[in-house]
């Protein structure tokens, strides 16, 4: 196993029948008035689920999803009678949090984000982790099979976005595993060639804003070893990088590095993954500080009023609440594992 210090958490989704249809009629129904036709008000022993509500758009303007798992699972809960759990879940499911492409679907699954944002006057936030030679082994490896297959799933993606609003978070980890070593070096030349063409396609798209991944503050330093790699991978016509995912690097580390890296490429924005940052790293041994790490603890809720002209936005990239792979009593990568979520949620301050 190569040493990472992204730790990707996610394993791909598989896409769902009818998202679009499911996701439009929980909005119809979050936004309807709670008056019954019913004489009877329900058992005060058996609330309803609640139902999450879009953010102001002032302070975010991405989609929260109100069939998330943090979601179904904060209803479930209050429902059995269990308020301080149900509380503590209810955190991560009125944020707006990252949508991961899986490889079923990728038409299906974005055009159903997509409109269910577009009908709630939100962003869908979205990730395309597809590549081939994924993760270099690790826990989240895979991706499509090769260069061919991958334009055939990103070609999909693409359409179902179509000229609806998003953000793409493109590819964690596919640019710092070359940097570092990790990827072998017979692959790089069609991955820096995937990345481009998919940013080309994302950034024809009318709504579309795309953030190629850089790492975090703590993975490939200085800062100016990744220049060359965003710019083969074609930082320029995107509209900027981002840091952190899925890792736990502070806000202001990852603020440091990122102004280092921007000003190298005159000026390139960036985002913040602060989904589980709140308590900052922890030190140790490698494994141990980025696969499942105790102690952990939401961080900033996403945003894009960062104070920094520079930074668009915090983002929930890693879905809180969510493995990293199988340690520490974790179940497989991108699996709910509810202690973890609640213990992000518990420690938040």
């Amino acid at each position: 196993m190569y040493g990472s210090h992204a730790g990707r958490t996610h394993r791909a989704r598989r896409a769902r029948t009818g998202v679009g249809a499911a996701l439009g009629a929980l909005l119809l129904l979050a936004g309807c008035s709670s008056a019954s036709s019913s004489a009877e008000p329900p058992a005060a022993a058996d609330p309803p689920p609640r139902q999450p509500a879009q953010q102001p758009k002032s302070h975010t303007p991405f989609w929260v999803n109100p069939e998330s798992t943090a979601s179904k699972r904060s209803g479930e809960l209050r429902k059995d009678g269990s308020g301080k759990s149900a509380a503590l879940l209810e955190k991560i499911a009125v944020q707006p949090v990252a949508e991961w492409i899986g490889v079923d679907d990728p038409e299906g699954q974005t055009r159903g984000y997509t409109e269910a944002a577009h009908a709630a006057d939100r962003i869908a936030l979205l990730v395309l982790y597809n590549i081939p030679h994924r993760d270099c082994g690790q826990y989240s490896q895979g991706g499509a099979a090769d260069g061919n297959t991958y334009r055939d799933w990103l070609d999909k993606a693409a359409r179902g976005i179509g000229d609806r609003a998003a953000t793409v978070i493109l590819e964690p980890d596919a640019l710092p595993h070359m940097e570092d070593g990790c990827t072998p070096q017979q692959f790089h030349e069609e991955r820096y060639a995937l990345l481009k063409e998919a940013v080309g396609k994302l950034k024809a798209l009318p709504h579309t804003k795309v953030y190629l991944d850089a790492g975090n503050s703590s993975w490939v330093a200085p800062a100016d070893r990744m220049v060359e790699p965003l710019r083969r991978a074609g930082v320029d016509q995107a509209d900027g990088f981002a840091l952190n995912v899925s890792n736990f690097q502070t806000t202001a580390d990852n603020k440091e590095y990122g102004h280092a890296l921007s000003a190298l490429l005159g000026g390139k924005h960036f985002v913040i993954d602060t989904s589980r940052n709140g308590n900052g790293p922890l030190s140790g041994d490698h494994e141990k500080a980025w696969c499942n790490p105790s102690g952990r603890a939401l961080g900033e809720p996403p945003t894009t009023r960062t104070g920094d002209q520079l930074v668009d936005a915090y983002l929930w990239v890693k879905r809180p609440g969510e493995s990293d792979g199988p340690c520490k009593g974790g179940p497989e990568a991108g699996q709910w594992w509810e202690t973890y979520a609640l213990e992000l949620a518990r420690n938040a301050r």
